[in-house]
């Protein structure tokens, strides 16, 4: 069993919906070096899409070939404010249970993140807002609106807990204490295309995303036709 990736996003209350990673955290150790820039992109990548596509308050994994994605989305305590996904890629055997007692963790100690951020209808975009907000400061816009400071912090919880819950067993044990996650409530998602909106294909995210390298785009398409894409969940 294995965690790859562990992350932290707002989201904003608008449809459709826009995700901006506050921290993330990846292990990338068992793809060969010359991978891992393009794998890194593509988790990220899957990372926002389910995080926008999936439904707040409802957790949600999402299947795609060897790969799955556990989300959990919450809507913003006041109407039309900014919500906050956690999202953790694993391999099909990771437990669910160890899955969403993390995320549901991550999100109750982090939600008071989103009082330092910018009102989402302040700016078309998150990113936009983030940069007016602090007077351009690029490098705060660019940690989603948090001070640099404190997104390295976040992200050294989620590197902690990526490596703690790399053992679910260990986890579990540390979670006795928690209320168990009901699985019934866990909606599941065969491919990453059931939980796009009609007419969206994978394919066309992929060719139009900004945020992947034209390298990475071009690792995607040879790696599908291969039939062996190590990054789509």
């Amino acid at each position: 069993m294995k965690v790859y990736s562990l992350s932290l996003l707002s989201v904003t209350p608008t449809t459709p919906a826009q995700a901006t990673v506050l921290g993330t955290s990846q292990d990338l150790s068992s793809f060969s070096f010359y991978q891992r820039g393009s794998v890194g992109e593509f988790m990220t990548f899957f990372t926002k899409t389910v995080a926008e596509r999936t439904p707040a308050n409802q957790p949600s994994s999402v299947e795609e070939n060897n790969y799955k994605a556990h989300v959990f989305r919450m809507s913003g305590r006041q109407p039309g404010s900014l919500g906050m996904a956690a999202v953790m890629i694993t391999d099909l055997e990771y437990p669910y249970r160890p899955a969403f007692s993390l995320l549901t963790k991550l999100l109750d100690e982090h939600t008071p993140l989103l009082n330092n951020l910018p009102s989402s209808s302040a700016a078309p975009s998150l990113a936009s807002a983030s940069a007016n907000a602090f007077g351009g400061n690029p490098s705060q816009a660019a940690a989603g609106g948090l001070p640099p400071a404190q997104k390295g912090k976040v992200e050294g919880t989620l590197a902690g807990y990526l490596a703690k819950y790399q053992d679910p067993k260990q986890a579990d044990t540390i979670m006795k204490v928690q209320k168990e996650l009901d699985e019934t409530k866990i909606v599941l998602h065969k491919t990453i295309e059931s939980v796009l909106e009609r007419g969206e294909k994978l394919d066309n995210l992929v060719e139009r995303s900004n945020a992947l390298s034209a390298q990475s785009k071009m690792f995607y398409k040879t790696a599908k036709k291969q039939n062996s894409c190590c990054v789509v969940m």
